[in-house]
């Protein structure tokens, strides 16, 4: 475990190796699963605010969808989340590209510079899960037989978890803690080397 401010890190994020795989996977992330994306409390306000732009990038099943859910929802264990179309289907602001893959609308209309929020900060940090305790929360790598494809590409180019997802970790925690963050696993790394080579 790696304790960085406030947040304990799972050993698995510095030693398991991720980069999303897209025309592997097609995002399904997006769509596999029992609920919609988890959403933090101030981010269903902004949610709200920005669906009369994003509507414009998703699909009318996914409007529909927020039409008939609204533009968040409470799953069955009482967390706030996106809604999805149908039972067990898609997130709602979900849309398909040219090549099958799921995308996300909220993000495309970030992308285009519509608006200043990118995407829930549970996707962005995905496969990274964070839950909060009473003064500090936990970060763990979530293992997902539909990203094999992300463990297998993450391996061949080198790059651990924690890395892959750089941008998101310090959208999250900030810069300074992202940086005590690399200082502790390398430290770790180089501890490591020592003891194996002694």
């Amino acid at each position: 475990m790696i304790l960085v401010g406030n947040a304990v890190i799972s050993d698995d994020i510095k030693d398991q190796f991720f980069v999303c795989d897209l025309e592997k996977c097609k995002g399904a992330c997006c769509v596999e699963g029992d609920a919609g994306a988890p959403l933090e409390d101030e981010e269903t306000k902004i949610i709200e605010d920005i669906y009369p732009i994003v509507k414009d990038y998703i699909t009318q099943e996914g409007r529909d969808a927020i039409e008939a859910q609204g533009t968040w929802v409470i799953d069955t264990e009482g967390d706030k989340g996106t809604p999805t179309i149908g039972e067990n289907r898609e997130c709602a602001y979900a849309l398909y590209d040219e090549k099958g893959i799921l995308k996300c609308g909220i993000e495309q209309a970030y992308l285009d510079g519509k608006i200043a929020y990118k995407k829930p900060i549970s996707c962005h940090l995905y496969p990274i899960r964070v839950k909060k305790y009473d003064g500090f929360e936990a970060l763990n790598y979530d293992r997902w037989d539909i990203c094999s494809a992300a463990c297998v590409l993450g391996t061949k180019l080198g790059v651990p978890v924690y890395k892959f997802l750089k941008d998101a970790l310090i959208r999250k925690f900030g810069e300074s803690w992202y940086a005590e963050l690399v200082v502790e696993i390398e430290a770790g790394n180089s501890q490591d080397q020592i003891e194996v080579k002694g």
